[in-house]
């Protein structure tokens, strides 16, 4: 045997030896380190009966809230996306109904958003299907089978996936299509369609060699086809629509459209060529390409593909967008450092560590390293405030109805620093340099990432 060997089996041995559980001395020792002061105990009597966010509010951080912002594009009503995980729809429809009412003089517009999900969740279904049928001849516990039966479907999502749905079915407006029940609260009835899905999954994986598999799985879509039309109501292939002026009379004659006919009349840009996916993540290197493996919405689909960027050289790209009143796809760990009641993300909202007698000092990176931070929620970024060309603070419009400010969201630049993830931009807004690194060949990243969870 090799010294080093050896000698790296002692002190791994040694280590073993010396190390402990929670035994009687060490609680003992636990206990008396111990010594609860006066101050102590005013905060745990209050900690039984409140929550710890109330009492670690800073109150020096809750005068008045600075609203103004110097550079910001127009928002045109807010949205609600209920008790679903629908963000990154709500987020993409937004910015394409902003550039609609910019573009064509509107007052007001939403567009359909159980449309475009009643299609999201047929095509993850097919995609799920499909890529049980691609890896059945590994075995179960092999790491990606495991997290495609992990997570068949889920109601998050991307903006890749808002433009490969948009490519591929149109949009159609609010009124054409209401919402439903099922739609605003998607937790009961997707979990039944993951459920069927896994069997339809083990159906797949123990069908005979010969098996018509594709025949068995279109069979299994029918199924999940029926299920979504009941939940959400069955996509319309063609309706009739006019705008209307602040009045509610109409600015036009009307017209009968298909999905994609409208999409191409009344917006038309291409979604999937025309904007960069940037990212801020300091765990791995600047200015490389990264794709993400089965993060899509389809089986042809694009997986998710971005430029990871220094934090400032993105700022730099969000505030030309927004100087050219065009608002963009933002996700963010939107639940750290919260005022949920103001709509305010501010590093100084909390004191949580006098709280505590504790500190809390990993950065950015190390929090993504550790599960403790990632992107969890897109937003609508619509706003900057700068002071000397810099940026102090952003808005962002939120999909939550009318909370928060206004149904807004405003943060600090010192928060954006810590807890942005991801940007959508128009290529137009980016630096040869940029553009250049975006083209090169992406490294890619598992499934199971946790930076890639879909945003809710």
């Amino acid at each position: 045997m090799k010294k080093s060997l050896f000698i790296g089996i002692l002190a791994f041995t040694s280590l073993s030896v010396s190390a402990q559980g929670l035994t009687p001395d060490v609680l003992s020792r636990l206990r008396a380190k111990q010594s609860l002061t006066p101050a102590d105990k005013v905060i745990r009597n209050a900690l039984a009966t409140a929550d710890v966010s109330a009492l670690a509010t800073n109150h020096d951080n809750q005068g008045e809230m600075d609203t103004w912002f110097n550079l910001s594009v127009p928002s045109k009503g807010i949205t609600d996306q209920k008790s679903s995980g629908r963000c990154w729809l709500f987020t993409g429809l937004n910015v394409l109904r902003s550039q609609m009412t910019r573009e064509h003089g509107l007052d007001g517009m939403e567009f359909s958003q159980v449309y475009l999900f009643f299609y999201d969740q047929l095509e993850k279904s097919n995609l799920f299907l499909q890529a049980v049928i691609d890896t059945r001849s590994k075995g179960m516990d092999d790491k990606t089978v495991e997290w495609l039966f992990k997570n068949p479907l889920s109601d998050g999502g991307t903006f890749t996936g808002v433009a490969d749905l948009t490519a591929k079915y149109g949009v159609v407006p609010a009124g054409v299509m209401p919402e439903t029940y099922a739609a605003n609260n998607t937790s009961r009835f997707t979990s039944l369609v993951k459920r069927k899905l896994r069997e339809d999954g083990m159906r797949l994986r123990q069908a005979d060699k010969k098996a018509d598999l594709q025949g068995m799985k279109e069979e299994m879509l029918a199924e999940i086809y029926h299920m979504l039309a009941l939940a959400f109501g069955e996509p319309v292939k063609e309706f009739t629509w006019a705008p209307k002026d602040a009045n509610g009379k109409l600015m036009s004659e009307p017209k009968t459209y298909t999905p994609q006919q409208f999409y191409a009349e009344w917006l038309g840009n291409d979604l999937q060529s025309d904007y960069i996916m940037l990212m801020n993540d300091p765990t791995r290197d600047y200015w490389k390409t990264y794709e993400i493996e089965y993060d899509r919405h389809s089986y042809e689909g694009h997986n998710w593909l971005y430029l990871n960027l220094p934090i400032e050289d993105i700022k730099d790209m969000a505030i030309a967008s927004i100087k050219d009143s065009t608002m963009m796809y933002f996700s963010c760990d939107v639940g750290k450092e919260f005022d949920r009641t103001r709509g305010l993300l501010d590093m100084d909202n909390f004191d949580y560590e006098d709280i505590f007698g504790v500190t809390f000092g990993m950065n950015k990176e190390e929090r993504i390293r550790t599960f403790d931070s990632g992107s969890s929620h897109a937003m609508t970024l619509m706003a900057v405030r700068t002071e000397n060309d810099k940026p102090v603070a952003w808005e962002v419009e939120n999909s939550w109805g009318n909370t928060g400010f206004n149904g807004h969201v405003i943060m600090t630049d010192e928060w954006f620093n810590e807890y942005m993830f991801r940007l959508v931009v128009n290529k137009k807004y980016a630096s040869e340099k940029v553009l250049k690194a975006a083209q090169q060949k992406p490294t890619l990243l598992p499934c199971w990432d946790p930076m890639f969870a879909s945003e809710e």
